[in-house]
């Protein structure tokens, strides 16, 4: 997915949608609507992952905990730090 991609007008839709949920209830709600449990499992998995890359957690020690892949686990680690943000802003505001 390119930069482009993400300025599709189904695209920015669907962003303005989840700005529009207010609680975890609400986002819960939608995301079972709109995601597979697989795909869920997924983004769950990944949001560990990137928690404990973050904590700068040995990859292996990450799998091991997560089952995620050493390729899920080095992909989330590129976005974390070198992706638009995303990964650190939750994580900042997880913490707060």
């Amino acid at each position: 997915m390119t930069e482009k991609d993400l300025q599709k007008k189904e695209m920015k839709k669907l962003f303005e949608a989840f700005a529009k949920l207010k609680t975890a209830k609400e986002c819960r709600d939608f995301m079972r609507d709109i995601c597979t449990l697989s795909e869920l499992n997924a983004m769950a998995e990944r949001l560990q992952v990137v928690k404990m890359v973050a904590d700068k957690t040995p990859y292996r020690e990450i799998s091991k905990k997560t089952g995620a892949s050493t390729a899920t686990i080095t992909r989330v680690a590129h976005w974390l730090h070198h992706g638009m943000g995303g990964y650190e802003l939750v994580l900042k505001r997880l913490k707060t």
